[in-house]
Order: C-alpha cells, then sequence, then structure tokens
C-alpha cells in the first residue's frame, strides 16, 4: 500500500495542498537562515511523493510566487527545472521505505547541486572555460553542504510528521474495529 492509497489522497483539496506547500516554502525561504538552507529540495521531492507529480505544478507556482517577493535572477529556470526534475525523480520511491525515500531526496539534492551550478556557469559567471567550469562547481561547495543538511534535515521532519499522522490514523482505526 503506498501513501496514496492509504490517506485516498486525490480526494483531498486541491486549495489546502497548495497553502500547506506555499506556507512550508515561505516559512523556509523568508525566515533568516544560513545560504541554501531551506526546504526546497525536501518539498520538491516530498510533494509529488505523497500527491502525484500531478502536483508539480503547484511546487512551481509556490516557488514562483516566493521568488515574486525574494527576485528573480538569471538562473532561475535552471532552479525551477531542477525541482521539476526533483519531482520526476520522487515517483520511483513512492512504494520504497523511509531510508530509501530520504536517499531519494539526498539524490534531489545532488541533481540541484548539478543543474543550477551548470546553469551558473552557462550564464558566463566563470567563463566559458573548463577551469571556470569546475571553478564554478568547486566554489559552490560550501552551498552544497547547506543543501545537504538542509534537505536530510527538512526529509526527516516530513517523515517524522507522516509517521505521526499514520500512527493516529492506525490507532482511530483500530478503536473503531
Amino acid at each position: 500500500m503506498n501513501f496514496r492509497d492509504f490517506y485516498n489522497i486525490n480526494s483531498m483539496n486541491l486549495t489546502k495542498i497548495t497553502i500547506i506547500t506555499l506556507l512550508s516554502i515561505v516559512l523556509t525561504r523568508f525566515i533568516p537562515h544560513p545560504p541554501n538552507f531551506t526546504s526546497l529540495i525536501a518539498i520538491s521531492f516530498y510533494i509529488p511523493l505523497f500527491f502525484g507529480i500531478i502536483y508539480i505544478p503547484i511546487v512551481l507556482f509556490c516557488f514562483f510566487v516566493t521568488d515574486i517577493f525574494i527576485g528573480f535572477h538569471n538562473v532561475l529556470f535552471f532552479t525551477w527545472g531542477s525541482v521539476v526534475l526533483i519531482g520526476l525523480l520522487s515517483k520511483y520511491f513512492v512504494s520504497l521505505g523511509f531510508k530509501f525515500r530520504i536517499l531519494g531526496a539526498l539524490s534531489g539534492a545532488v541533481l540541484f547541486f548539478i543543474v543550477t551550478n551548470f546553469g551558473v556557469w552557462v550564464t558566463g559567471s566563470y567563463g566559458y572555460t573548463i577551469s571556470g567550469f569546475f571553478t564554478c562547481y568547486l566554489l559552490a561547495l560550501p552551498f552544497f553542504t547547506n543543501t545537504i543538511v538542509a534537505t536530510l534535515f527538512f526529509s526527516i521532519l516530513i517523515e517524522t510528521v507522516y509517521n505521526i499522522f499514520n500512527l493516529e490514523k492506525k490507532l482511530k482505526f483500530q478503536k473503531k474495529h
């Protein structure tokens, strides 16, 4: 039994999912935080995992809304593109256990690092040389560390909330029967 079957999520209200996603993203993007320490990767992975890849546009919409206030930048489409790729990646982890889902979210962080830093290099920030290419990725490593830690933190938080909700649902079911 996967998430969607257990919770009959297809019947959930789209507006509620959008509001919850938006609030989750807003909280971690607007509250002061270390660079790249946000829920971006975890949200991009878990929303499609729980609700289906059809909800990837909801995640993109929420990032668009927050980017209106934070500001648009020249690698925005690489950032949003990585969100789509991470969401698509999540469908392969739906029926897997906790450890594999965490690894899936962390692989999303690696994908984000590769795609967005390629975008930085393509914009010419480090020159169009092999040296500039490697410099771009090398200088991004401290940000990548924060991305990995944040993805791990928010993924464990999401998994914990899921497990608490799952336990409560099972206990209510047992009381009825």
